[in-house]
């Protein structure tokens, strides 16, 4: 493997290190179903996907007869709920992500997740895959009071590191990246509506097969 400047790498989760838009949408829609609204289709939920499950409901009452903070509330706990007891019922790893990580590890690199996802459901989706010990810091969208874009929990996921890198598919991601003053690798194949190329990234890769190149190259660069 190529020489790697970087002591640890940090993932963001959705659409970033797994395909979870099939169970996340389970979720959702039983959450909606509680309350009468109709389903929304997988398709269609993966664009509502980021920046946390609040806004993920919000936007889904939105879709399906308007929304207001007390049904947000509401819903909340019962998606949340859902999704904990049916986390990795569709999901799937994405190709070349578990041998790209595997030989990040290898060589000495720690590996960290910091997603805007609800801890619960992060850490239950986590232990469903095996991944759980791959990490050695889980960040989620309710670890800290503040959340992606936000730098710090950023910082909290790779706090023991001298130089790190962050590897996510959403602007919220970018963002984050560039308020740490932390290198960003976007991938191409997650959920943003925004094309990748248009984050202002360091590097874009379109498969896991990728990544260690445009780290490596990331490390070269001055």
């Amino acid at each position: 493997m190529p020489a790697i400047r970087f002591d640890s790498v940090a993932f963001d989760l959705d659409g970033t290190l797994a395909d979870t838009a099939p169970d996340i949408a389970h979720a959702l829609n039983h959450a909606l179903g509680t309350i009468g609204r109709l389903a929304i289709a997988s398709q269609v939920v993966r664009t509502m996907i980021g920046d946390g499950a609040r806004n993920l409901i919000r936007r889904a009452l939105t879709a399906t007869g308007g929304n207001d903070e007390a049904l947000i509330d509401q819903l909340y706990p019962v998606y949340v709920d859902f999704y904990a007891d049916h986390p990795c019922g569709g999901t799937k790893p994405f190709a070349g992500v578990e041998a790209a990580m595997d030989a990040l590890a290898a060589n000495g690199v720690r590996l960290a997740i910091c997603t805007n996802k609800p801890e619960r459901v992060s850490r239950a989706l986590l232990e469903a895959l095996g991944w759980t010990e791959r990490f050695s810091a889980i960040v989620c969208g309710d670890t800290l009071s503040v959340r992606k874009p936000d730098p710090a929990p950023l910082f909290a996921a790779i706090r023991e590191a001298r130089s790190a890198a962050f590897v996510g598919d959403s602007l919220i991601d970018a963002e984050t990246a560039r308020a740490a003053a932390v290198p960003f690798v976007a991938v191409s194949f997650g959920y943003s509506s925004v094309p990748a190329d248009r984050f202002g990234a360091d590097a874009v890769i379109d498969s896991f097969d990728a990544l260690i190149p445009a780290l490596d190259g990331l490390s070269a660069a001055p």
